[in-house]
């Protein structure tokens, strides 16, 4: 059985402590952007009538219900997260809306995914992979249940390449960010997304992590100035 070290504990309790503010707070404070970078990373997906998709760190369900809103009535969404808290309020939103017969939710880490191997069709993983204490091993274990053939999409934060939005991006990040997260959540919740995403590689970087992982045929399309990242890469 997969234990969290003492870092993934954290976290996860972190994310359980916020989970009622979480969807409200994520509209706030991207200005409703994130939603069309997850319409946007949606589409990257491999399918065909019968797959089975799985998104890993699905939180409240948001990526769940979107796939299930852009593909056919025969694809089945498995949503899996670490943060039983998410997991709960992601299964209230799908038996609230036309998708509930296709999405179900699973609470499990990335880095043990509890699903046999070349099971999905696709992989998503939209601002997750940086929570994940140990990328390789959630990465090999997003690889190891694909299908050969099967995509693997990531969206995440990362650094604009224009120094002067740069600037601008981590002064709303540094400064502004925890503050609002703070009126309405947790301060130290909202202080340490900042910290996670400056911490996280570059986009060069993490995109040798996915290749000497073994993904293969490896995509990367920067967002709105270079504030997120969709990188996708196959199984072959």
């Amino acid at each position: 059985m997969f234990r969290l070290s003492e870092k993934g504990e954290k976290i996860q309790q972190m994310f359980g402590a916020i989970a009622p503010r979480y969807d409200f707070l994520n509209r706030l404070l991207s200005f409703g952007i994130d939603r069309r970078w997850r319409t946007i990373a949606v589409q990257f997906l491999r399918y065909q009538e019968g797959s089975k998709i799985l998104d890993v760190a699905t939180g409240t369900g948001d990526v769940a219900l979107e796939i299930a809103r852009t593909t056919p009535s025969s694809v089945t969404i498995t949503g899996a997260d670490f943060c039983r808290e998410m997991v709960e309020l992601g299964k209230e939103k799908v038996a609230a809306s036309p998708y509930a017969g296709r999405i179900t939710f699973k609470v499990a880490p990335c880095e043990a995914l509890p699903f046999p191997d070349n099971t999905f069709d696709s992989v998503t993983i939209a601002f997750g992979i940086r929570n994940v204490v140990d990328r390789r091993e959630g990465l090999a274990e997003m690889r190891r249940v694909l299908r050969p053939g099967g995509r693997m999409i990531i969206l995440e934060f990362s650094t604009p390449r224009s120094a002067f939005f740069r600037q601008i991006y981590y002064f709303y990040f540094r400064k502004l960010l925890p503050m609002i997260g703070g009126l309405f959540s947790r301060y130290n919740a909202y202080k340490y997304l900042p910290d996670s995403v400056l911490e996280f590689p570059s986009i060069e970087e993490f995109s040798r992590i996915i290749a000497e992982t073994g993904y293969r045929n490896i995509q990367v399309r920067e967002l709105t100035f270079g504030i997120a990242s969709i990188y996708v890469g196959e199984k072959v």
